[in-house]
Order: structure tokens, then sequence, then C-alpha cells
């Protein structure tokens, strides 16, 4: 390849390899994301305002659905964006929207209906804050790096994780409920000015260069393709038992008798769990069956699900919870490693937003179901959990029908489809 403005001869190995600045920049951004703020810190104000206003499970988990299905809905058309305009003309605005929208959760006057369209509002630029949009062009810069390039940037919502959730908890106890919103809705800015200076897709005359023709299946040829449907399964599966938990999973450790302070912990561990389990799979991804470790990870969640079920004392709520997160936080590191595989990059954003769409089905399901149980039962039993983890463990079995042959780069689906060259068409 011929050197293009210096740094960017610079190979992926290289720490001065420009990439390697955006996914710095895009870890920053997932960090402060949807995907860490609005899921890992929910549970923490279900009774502040259950207190506040006597809102039951059933309808707050209402709130989180009208939210994951937004999301459902809005992916495939923000993937469409992505894949023909600058990725800061779609992150920027989805920033300022969401951290906007946080915010002014604090002014809540007891109306559901302004909970919902708020929550709603979240769902429209939930996408556009997180991985989803950041993934689109980490691929532009990595090939032999690309599942370690991908891992740091969703290392980012472990991180996350870990840091807000505390973070959360103590405002709400020192401070109140409120204060906790608007310290939310700060902490989703910060992610802004490196986004504004740094991410953009690599050179069109760079990528060119590297890989002239990049092969792929247009979006007809991926609904034709059996391994593309596996993956919304897959993912839809583990959405389902994810969200179900993790929303809950403050109250159900309390109710369960863990103190407040250990359940705030648990959500952090799961977040550590889930950066050393991100980057240990993108280090392996790039090396063995992504398939099979998927499946394998899979397998690690279910299992703590159930360890999470039996938890009536702080070291179990704490290792279920390390399972938990090694586990379905690095499934999201898998998939569009995988996808990329399946589909190439003529169409990713847009099928990348389908199987988001199934993500969201799964998420604004889960937590409606655990919510109608506690409702029903006057607690969270064993039971409903066990639940969760039967999703979590289907999806690993869906996980080991996924083929592994590949033609020019790209895996073709059991089902079979035509694979169409083309171009590659970036924006700076």
């Amino acid at each position: 390849m011929h050197e293009a403005g210096g740094a960017m001869g610079k190979g992926e190995g290289s720490i001065r390899y420009p990439g390697w600045s955006v996914a710095t920049a895009a870890f920053v951004g997932v960090m402060t994301s949807f995907a860490p703020i609005v899921p890992y810190t929910f549970s923490l104000f279900l009774n502040p305002l259950h207190a506040a206003f006597g809102w039951k499970r059933e309808a707050l988990g209402g709130m989180f659905a009208i939210a994951a299905i937004t999301v459902a809905v809005v992916s495939p058309f923000i993937g469409m964006l992505l894949d023909r305009f600058p990725p800061r003309r779609i992150i920027l605005p989805s920033i300022v929207v969401f951290a906007l929208a946080l915010a002014s959760l604090s002014r809540l006057n007891g109306s559901l209906i302004q909970f919902y369209v708020t929550f709603f509002v979240l769902g429209l630029v939930a996408n556009g804050t997180a991985q989803f949009a950041y993934t689109r062009t980490i691929l532009t810069w990595f090939t032999k790096r690309r599942g370690l390039a991908l891992a740091l940037i969703l290392t980012g919502s472990g991180v996350g994780s870990i840091l807000i959730p505390p973070a959360t908890q103590w405002m709400i106890t020192h401070q109140g409920w409120r204060s906790a919103y608007l310290l939310l809705g700060g902490i989703a800015l910060l992610g802004l000015p490196l986004t504004a200076l740094l991410v953009r897709n690599r050179p069109i005359a760079v990528v060119q260069q590297d890989e002239p023709a990049q092969t792929g299946l247009s979006v007809r040829g991926a609904f034709a393709s059996a391994a593309f449907w596996m993956l919304c399964a897959i993912t839809m599966l583990s959405a389902f038992s994810e969200n179900g938990l993790v929303t809950n999973l403050a109250a159900v450790l309390t109710d369960h008798g863990v103190t407040a302070k250990s359940a705030a912990l648990a959500l952090s561990v799961r977040g550590g769990a889930g950066i050393l389990g991100r980057l240990g799979v993108g280090f392996l991804i790039d090396r063995f069956s992504p398939q099979r470790i998927q499946t394998m990870i899979l397998a690690l969640a279910a299992v703590g699900t159930l360890m999470l079920a039996l938890a009536g004392s702080p070291a179990i709520a704490l290792a279920g919870a390390v399972l938990l997160g090694v586990g379905l936080g690095s499934e999201a590191d898998v998939l569009p490693y995988l996808l990329a595989q399946y589909v190439g990059r003529k169409h990713f954003s847009v099928l990348y937003g389908l199987t988001w769409t199934a993500y969201a089905i799964g998420g604004a399901t889960g937590p409606m179901f655990i919510g109608r149980l506690y409702d029903v039962a006057g607690g969270y039993t064993y039971r409903s959990i066990v639940y969760l983890a039967a999703f979590a463990f289907a999806a690993a079995g869906v996980s080991l029908l996924l083929p592994r042959k590949r033609v020019g780069g790209v895996a073709v689906g059991i089902a079979g489809s035509n694979l169409i060259a083309s171009p590659i068409s970036l924006e700076e």
C-alpha cells in the first residue's frame, strides 16, 4: 500500500496507526452512551420512583420496553444513514438529544405519559450514541485486528457499567433521584468532544488501495441466508434474558436479602467482568472459530443467570454477575464480527440495524415479562429468573447450528446465497 498522509501508511499493528485513535474516541463515546447508562441504572430507580409516584413494576418495565421497541423500529433506518453519511452527522446530534432527554427525567411530576414520551425519545437516538453507530467506522479501519478493535470500543460499555451505577446510586442516596438523572445527562455529554474531533471513516482512496473489491450480500441475499436469521434469533433470545435480568438486577438481589450497596456493586462487577471478557474474546476471535466462542460465552451467561436466581448472599451474587458479564457482555462483540463474515460490508449497517431490531424486541419483552411475574407473585421468585436462564441456554443452542464455511471472505448461510462483489462506498 502507498502511504497517504504520513501515519496513514502505518499498519494496524502499529500504535501510531490512526485507526487506533478513532477506536479510542469510539471507546469514550460508547462508555457514556445509551448502552451502559439506561440498562445499567434503570433498576436503581425502580424503588425511588415507586416510592415517589406509586408506579407498579410492570408499568416501569413498560417504560424500558418503549425505548427498546423504538430502537427496534429505527435501527435499520439509522443503519441506512450510517452507510450513506459521515458518522459524526448521526452521532453528534444523537448524543445531544440523549443527554437532554436524560436530564429532563429530573422534572418528572408523576405523569406516566411524560415518562413514556421521554423513553420514546431515548429509543429514537439510542443507537446513534452506542456501539451500533461506531462499529461501521471501525470496520473501515481494521481487517487483521478487527476483533480486537471491536472489543476495544465495546469495552467502553463495560467501563461505563462499572463507573456509572455506583455514582448514580451515591447520588440517589445523598441528593435524590432527580439529581441522579441530571448527573446522567451530564455524563452522556462526555463523549461529544472526542467524537467530534476523531471519529470518521477511513478515506476512500486508502481503502480502495488496500481492498479494491469488497464482497458482500445484498439485503435480499442476506434475507435468503439462514445464518443471518440465526444471528437474529441468538440476539433476540440473549437480549430477552439479559435485559430481563439486568433492568431488575438490583431489585432482584435486594428482594432476596442482598444490601442495596452490594446490589449496585454486582452491577459494576458485571461490567468489569464484561471488560475482561470482551478483550479476551476480541483476541480469540481473530484466531479461533468465532461461532464456537459465541456458544461458550452464551452458556457462561446462562450459568451466571442461574447463580443470580439463587443468590442470597453477596458472594454468590458477585460470582453470578462475573459469569453474566463475561458471557452476555462478550456476545455483543462476536455479533458484528460474525455478521461482517456472513454478509460482508456492502450493506453492513442496514443489516446490523436489523439484528438490533431483533435485540430490541428481546430487550423490550424481557423486562415486561419479569415485571409481570413480579406483580403476580408479589416479588421476584426463583422460577422467574430460571426462565431467563433458559432463554440464554436456547441462544447457545442456536449458536451451535451456525455454519462455518466461508467463500471469498464472506461466510455462506445454510440456505446459500449469491455473493455480490462491489467497491465499498465510504464517507470520510
